[in-house]
């Protein structure tokens, strides 16, 4: 089992997530963070430090969608290890739904 980052994070990126997590196992990209499926240990305390409730386990069915997504880009974004900046409209975008189309596919540049 494994955690799966979804559509909630889309233009949030909070990235308290990758604060806490004791493998490095996250990803990301211009406005979106994934989660690598075959590094990810199933300790779930990403979960909870998530603000927009973003990360949940592979066995939710809110996950499905979004497995295939967080082992494709997991292998082509840049790992990252620090929480960083969240954008500057990120509390605007926490709750919206339908963002899947505004997954930008492009990594994470610093």
């Amino acid at each position: 089992m494994t955690y799966v980052v979804t559509e909630n994070c889309i233009r949030c990126k909070f990235m308290d997530c990758v604060e806490v997590c004791p493998v490095d196992c996250f990803y990301a990209g211009e406005n979106f963070l994934v989660i690598n499926p075959d590094e990810c240990i199933d300790c779930g305390v990403c979960e909870p430090e998530c603000p927009a409730e973003a990360i949940v386990p592979d066995s939710d069915d809110r996950a499905a969608a979004w497995a295939e997504i967080n082992a494709s880009y997991s292998v082509k974004w840049p790992n990252i290890t620090r929480k960083g900046t969240a954008p500057a409209d990120a509390e605007e975008w926490k709750d919206k739904p339908g963002k899947k189309d505004l997954l930008s596919p492009e990594p994470h540049k610093d």
